[in-house]
């Protein structure tokens, strides 16, 4: 006989008659094993059980004929799987069935619920499983032998839950072994006896605990759950669906993850295996080929955190005073009263200046304890030595556990940044001496940004940002594609999840639960409300909107949306270059969000970091010179004269490199708005209206329709033609040109510059900024590229998205 090992298979692995067949193929593919095998009742049927029960007691009429259902579903299973051999199997079944249907009339006689019955009647589930597997296996020709738990494992019952009386169950055990072949073993999970020989129950996860018990009884090597998850997540699947399979986790931390929450394993299960050494084993039945999880002793440290939890329904309690500070057993009453008023305690925060208690407890049993409380300190209340007792609802409490993190420098500091990120306050903290564990309760609300936003700040899961777009026009539709195309890379290598759930016109919108690869899918009307709100959704720790609208009227918004911890990329001028009141109100707000606008001036050229790194390291910004237009730039490259000016305009149009009116570009105003931007990014309090501007549209063509504008466009060829002549003359070339002087003064216009000036050689559509500042006073600091066109616009932005995410955490 090989190794002994222990397998117990829960409600779901034993839910049909295929999947008792499966289990049965599981066992019988495991050669050269002992197997001793603990099964829980078919699904759900504990609970129609007690139902059961409770309507006999309440005298229901339809108590019967439920029963009956349920003896039905049962008998249907076993002829399922033995066909016309179930007749045996059957007959020990309605034996079982007979006795359970005398104590239901028992209780109907009664009218009142009896506990014992109760506890007789729910645990006949694990009875009829058991029998229907071993029925199977041994229609199979495969050895099997049923043990029934009633007949030899004694408990005690305690308020801390069922105790085991080893010593007298190892006795009737071996009495039952006693001649019997012991290749393979059924036993009824669940149910027992107490020292008084009355059935009872291991409660709540008693199945679990009695594949523990068992294991250690026949002296299993391992103990294997077979359940309907591949082992242990890093965090619940259904709020982080990246979370990820862990390979080895040692008994504490399960122990820890299980307390706080985490469908992992009863701790109560553990604790036989625990004692003894029994490395656990949580598998899937639905794919046994994988490995599972391995519980045991000692895991692997390099791994410093390997889950995290979150469970909500709480409450935080406050008691607070300065009467406190000092005085011995303060804590002592405080907890002495919840314990007298049967309030369990989930965590406990006190501060070193012993000035408040906090604990938090079952949002259920919050009144109890605030009520306790006040009764316990009624004198220090009414004296004003203690200032309240205080209940804070809704409340959920996030614990990081993994037994790394003991001595590992920095966790609770990536802990609490990644809260901080993803703007979550934290209204107590507590952490073990053992530092297996640091829990932290807050808003119930944020509970799963919080899991989202800690799970990834660990690494252990990519770190996802739900992202809108306004604007879906020849740059926002870039945007999108290039994301796109970078995504899966992002995700892969970077941890990063870009998820594009929103997208909005300024009529229509389309919302998402998943990413957006376009903006195709546009299905309801504009209401940008509704839009960040979606954006920012609960489950996802942070929120983005991209703007690649022209639009005024939507950086409005961008202070309240900053404010409220989205954060906000754009390339539209109008929130850096518009009214001075709004751009400050969005500066402020920038302190929960963050905002970049790198691709208002320059496209995807480093105009603002440059600027922004000079001032942030002290340099001070003498003046600031520049092409910002690369339609004007592309003109003033090409044309020498021999072609009207006219004409050259309407090839860049054709080209796209003109607005779809030329005047947008020859009026200079985009030009003075880039000028407004860095001059506000480098502190002066600028406006557009004090930006002296040279028009190139003369004032008999500014207000005439687009279509006439160009009919008359060779107006401006005469005019044009002069200023060249004039520069060529005095040895120099014509450029559409932005200055910044130290006094903050601005302007913009068509100047002369020297064939030597940096500004005479730049490469048709590109834009170029010169720096003067304190340190490249006698040679500035150029920074020159295309600076026009979608292609590099959409790449700006991508790269201020990327830098948002390198803040939060990204590993870029």
């Amino acid at each position: 006989m090989g190794r002994t090992i222990a397998h117990k298979f829960g409600g779901t692995s034993m839910g049909t008659a295929d999947r008792i067949r499966g289990v049965a193929d599981i066992l019988v593919s495991r050669k050269g094993e002992q197997q001793i095998v603990v099964v829980s009742a078919m699904s759900k049927v504990t609970d129609a059980l007690i139902d059961i029960t409770r309507r006999a007691a309440a005298r229901d009429p339809a108590w019967p004929d439920e029963a009956q259902a349920l003896a039905e579903k049962h008998r249907q299973v076993a002829k399922e799987l033995l066909g016309p051999r179930a007749g045996p199997v059957i007959e020990r079944l309605d034996r079982e069935l007979h006795g359970m249907m005398e104590l239901l009339a028992a209780q109907a006689f009664l009218g009142v619920t009896s506990d014992d019955l109760l506890d007789v009647i729910q645990g006949l589930g694990e009875v009829f499983s058991s029998m229907i597997l071993d029925a199977h296996l041994m229609g199979r020709g495969e050895p099997s032998l049923w043990l029934d738990a009633r007949d030899v494992l004694v408990v005690d019952k305690t308020p801390l839950g069922a105790l085991v009386d080893w010593e007298l169950s190892r006795k009737k055990l071996d009495a039952w072994k006693a001649g019997k072949p012991l290749d393979r073993v059924i036993i009824t999970g669940f149910v027992t006896r107490d020292r008084r020989g009355r059935v009872t129950t291991l409660g709540r996860n008693g199945s679990d605990y009695s594949g523990a018990i068992f294991g250690a009884l026949f002296g299993a090597e391992e103990i294997q759950i077979w359940t309907d998850v591949d082992g242990v997540l890093s965090a619940d699947p259904r709020l982080v669906p990246e979370a990820v399979l862990l390979d080895r986790m040692s008994y504490s931390e399960a122990c820890e993850l299980a307390y706080f929450g985490a469908k992992v394993i009863h701790p109560q299960t553990m604790a036989p295996a625990f004692e003894r050494g029994i490395p656990l084993v949580i598998r899937n039945t639905f794919a046994p080929e994988k490995p599972g999880t391995r519980i045991e002793k000692t895991t692997d440290a390099s791994v410093p955190v390997k889950g995290i939890t979150a469970f909500s329904g709480l409450a935080l309690v406050n008691v607070e005073g300065a009467g406190m500070i000092g005085v011995p057993g303060t804590a002592e009453r405080a907890f002495g009263a919840l314990k007298q008023a049967g309030v369990s305690v989930v965590m406990i925060s006190q501060g070193s200046s012993e000035h408040s208690i906090c604990s938090v407890v079952q949002a259920k049993e919050a009144g109890a304890a605030k009520q306790a409380l006040e009764e316990a300190f009624r004198r220090e209340l009414d004296s004003k030595l203690i200032e309240a007792i205080a209940i804070t609802e809704g409340i959920a409490v996030l614990a990081v556990v993994g037994d790394g993190m003991a001595g590992t420098p920095g966790i609770a500091a990536r802990l609490f940044t990644s809260l901080s990120r993803a703007n979550i306050n934290v209204r107590a903290i507590a952490q073990g001496s053992s530092e297996r564990n640091i829990s932290v309760a807050i808003a119930a609300s944020d509970a799963t940004r919080a899991l989202k936003a800690v799970h990834a700040g660990f690494y252990l899961s990519a770190l996802t940002i739900s992202v809108g777009l306004i604007g879906p026009g020849n740059v926002g539709r870039t945007f999108l594609k290039q994301l796109s195309l970078g995504r899966e890379r992002l995700r892969t290598h970077n941890g990063l999840d870009l998820r594009v759930r929103a997208v909005a016109t300024s009529k229509k919108m389309a919302l998402s639960e998943h990413h957006l690869d376009s903006a195709l899918a546009v299905t309801e009307a504009t209401d940008l409300t509704r839009f960040a709100a979606h954006v920012q959704a609960d489950h996802l720790p942070h929120a983005l909107i991209v703007d690649c609208s022209a639009s005024d009227a939507v950086p409005e918004l961008y202070a309240e949306w900053l404010s409220r911890g989205i954060h906000v990329v754009t390339p539209n001028k109008h929130a850096g270059a518009g009214k001075l009141e709004r751009y400050e109100a969005i500066r402020r707000a920038a302190t929960r969000g963050r905002f970049r606008a790198e691709s208002t001036v320059g496209a995807g050229l480093p105009v603002i970091t440059t600027l922004r790194d000079l001032i942030d390291t002290g340099d001070e910004v003498l003046a600031i010179e520049g092409i910002f237009s690369g339609t004007l730039a592309w003109l003033f490259n090409t044309w020498e004269g021999n072609t009207p000016f006219s004409t050259l305009v309407l090839e860049a149009k054709k080209l796209g490199y003109t607005e779809p009116d030329p005047r947008d570009d020859l009026s200079g105003m985009d030009v003075a708005r880039k000028l407004v931007i860095l001059a506000r990014e480098a502190g002066w309090k600028t406006t557009l209206e004090a930006v002296r501007v040279e028009s190139l549209v003369p004032d008999a063509l500014r207000s005439v329709s687009p279509a006439e504008f160009l009919e008359r466009l060779p107006e401006l060829d005469g005019p044009m033609l002069d200023r060249l002549a004039r520069a060529k003359r005095n040895g120099c070339v014509l450029r559409y040109v932005a200055k910044l002087d130290g006094a903050g003064l601005s302007q913009v216009g068509l100047v002369e510059l020297p064939t030597g000036h940096a500004f005479a050689h730049t490469h048709l559509t590109d834009n170029v900024v010169q720096f003067t500042t304190a340190r490249y006073r006698t040679n500035p600091l150029v920074v020159q590229g295309p600076g026009a066109g979608p292609e590099v616009t959409a790449a700006g932005i991508f790269a201020d998205v990327l830098r948002i995410a390198a803040s939060l955490g990204a590993k870029l």
